[in-house]
């Protein structure tokens, strides 16, 4: 009887998935089910170049699966995405960089297909809608970054044989995936001018040109990888026929009423032909929210021009929106109140207009994602409450719901450990923060030990290197702790970094909380990462029993070392695994 009861269910599920390959859910069904949705940046879109010649082959490939870290972030694992879903968001995009990846053909290496799949996987199983696309492939160039795609005739007829075989390998892989996955075609596509808003803005470094042939070819060439996207796609079969697939506008611009060339990345995208259901537009936005009035006005403005261009085509999704300094930290440290009262009116506007949004990066950062904590989470409950009209029943754990140990391995004399800040040198300023606490494991680091605080910059060292103002604490004698008290005569009006330094050479140090201390007496809890000359591991336990089903469940006490699947490793890299029935990150 079970076995016909179970062939049965097959039988079912089988029908039914036959069923919903014909019927997919239409592209403003979609957008309108997707909820709010936050984007896994700076992860699998990492990647950094060491060649920058497209035309060379040591271009295409550069890196392996370790990229998916080389801008900061942790490896992704299912419990962050599981928080996210507990925290009441409906959709993760994810953006993906695949030249560093492929060959100059668009052949994709295996491995890196199989870790795509892998975080694909992770968000479709938590029940959530997932956006992956082709993101870093195209940007601004500079120096020491190069982009493969750009909106110009030139590049759609050199790359659209590359375009098309990349987008076709990655609609093979998923062609039995429903209708909770969408595919995006490009990102923030530019002009060889590195122009913003719209095309050939940059030309002759003119600050905001028009030259009519250059944008007319711009937004042809837009237009025209929009429809080899979709051909690519489509041409694949299975449930790729009906898959709701996404395109940009030019450089993902959401218009503007500033100048008389705004709008035109709205006017010019043209919807794929032979395309009715199942195509989405997508645009980007970034508002200064300093004057927040002035703010909230642009982005009514914005909602209007949206759909009156744009809508009247096709759904609308915004695909990355924060505040102008959503990436530096700097909105949320020193303008929170404008910035949470600035978000809670876009995502109840964007609701009201059936728009879909995708929050950029924040919420949780770095370290926090591997916990998984919220470090940002009264914004994630601003979001959610705005979408949702309640928090209640939702979840969202922060790192004072964890234990972390930091274990800092010193290799040399003076090495440092970063407690706040980075070599970027990100200044704040001095008027917004008292001090910082660092709490460590035992009292034993009297002498051996000392936070250094870097201020403004006082002038070059001899061998040409920066100089900055210091400020200096060391640990007491039989105290696990100490507070360092800003000082304004020592360090100047801003600081913009923070370290634990060795007296003592190579030793250890086991660090157990590190809390800056605002000027209003908040606290923000900081993570340890390493400065130079010294690696930096952590191991976190949960002490709040309400997010335990966060964590998987791993309760190994063979000091063996397991992934976060349960799989045995014998040599883990980058990472976070399992031993003793604890969590640790491997650097």
């Amino acid at each position: 009887m079970k076995q016909l009861l179970l062939f049965t269910s097959i039988l079912m599920g089988l029908f039914c998935n036959e069923a919903r390959a014909d019927g997919f859910e239409t592209a403003t069904q979609a957008v309108q089910n997707m909820g709010v949705g936050w984007n896994l940046g700076n992860t699998l879109d990492a990647n950094n170049q060491s060649v920058t010649n497209i035309s060379s082959a040591s271009y295409w490939g550069q890196q392996g699966l370790d990229s998916e870290t080389c801008w900061g972030q942790p490896t992704t694992t299912a419990a962050l995405i599981t928080m996210m879903k507990n925290a009441g968001f409906g959709a993760i995009r994810v953006p993906v960089t695949w030249y560093n990846h492929m060959d100059s053909n668009g052949n994709v290496n295996a491995a890196w297909m199989a870790r795509v799949k892998e975080v694909v996987d992770y968000v479709i199983d938590a029940g959530l809608y997932c956006i992956i696309n082709v993101h870093h492939d195209t940007g601004a160039d500079s120096n020491t970054s190069k982009h493969w795609i750009h909106a110009s005739t030139t590049s759609y007829n050199n790359n659209k044989t590359r375009y098309e075989n990349l987008w076709r390998q990655i609609a093979n892989e998923f062609k039995s995936y429903g209708d909770k996955l969408l595919f995006e075609g490009y990102n923030e596509m530019l002009d060889e001018y590195n122009s913003w808003c719209w095309p050939s803005r940059s030309y002759n470094n003119a600050e905001n040109g028009y030259t009519e042939s250059i944008a007319t070819a711009s937004y042809n060439a837009i237009n025209n990888y929009a429809q080899s996207f979709v051909n690519a796609v489509r041409g694949t079969g299975g449930n790729n026929v009906n898959r709701n697939l996404i395109v940009n506008t030019y450089a993902a611009s959401s218009g503007g009423r500033w100048n008389t060339h705004c709008n035109d990345p709205l006017t010019k995208l043209n919807k794929p032909s032979g395309e009715n259901n199942h195509i989405i537009f997508e645009v980007h936005t970034y508002p200064n929210i300093s004057n927040l009035n002035s703010a909230k006005t642009d982005v009514a403005n914005m909602f209007t021009d949206i759909n009156s261009y744009l809508k009247t085509k096709a759904p609308v999704i915004i695909g990355e929106w924060g505040t102008s300094n959503v990436d530096n930290g700097s909105d949320y440290a020193n303008n929170r109140t404008n910035m949470i009262n600035f978000l809670d009116y876009f995502v109840k506007k964007a609701k009201d207009n059936n728009i879909a949004t995708f929050y950029w990066m924040g919420l949780t950062d770095g370290v926090n994602r591997s916990l998984p904590a919220f470090n940002q989470a009264d914004l994630a409950q601003t979001i959610v409450n705005a979408y949702h009209g309640s928090i209640s029943g939702y979840q969202f754990p922060t790192p004072d719901d964890f234990q972390t140990i930091y274990t800092v391995n010193y290799t040399q004399e003076w090495s440092e450990a970063f407690l706040y800040g980075d070599w970027n040198r990100t200044a704040q300023s001095l008027s917004n923060y008292k001090g910082i606490l660092v709490e460590m494991e035992d009292d034993s680091y009297a002498g051996k030990l000392q936070i250094k605080v870097y201020g403004v910059k006082n002038g070059t060292n001899p061998d040409g290197s920066d100089k900055f103002k210091e400020q200096y604490a060391q640990f007491a004698s039989g105290s696990s702790s100490t507070m360092v008290t800003f000082d304004a005569s020592i360090l100047g009006s801003t600081f913009w970094g923070v370290t634990l330094q060795t007296l003592s050479g190579a030793m250890t140090a086991k660090v157990k909380k590190v809390t800056l201390i605002k000027a209003d007496n908040s606290e923000i809890s900081l993570s340890v990462t390493s400065a130079w000359g010294c690696t930096v591991t952590s191991e976190s336990t949960p002490i709040n029993t309400s997010i335990q089903n966060l964590q998987p469940d791993m309760s190994k006490t063979d000091d063996a070392i397991y992934n976060l699947n349960g799989q045995r490793v014998n040599t883990p890299q980058k990472g976070i695994y399992i031993r003793n029935g604890k969590k640790f990150i491997m650097k």
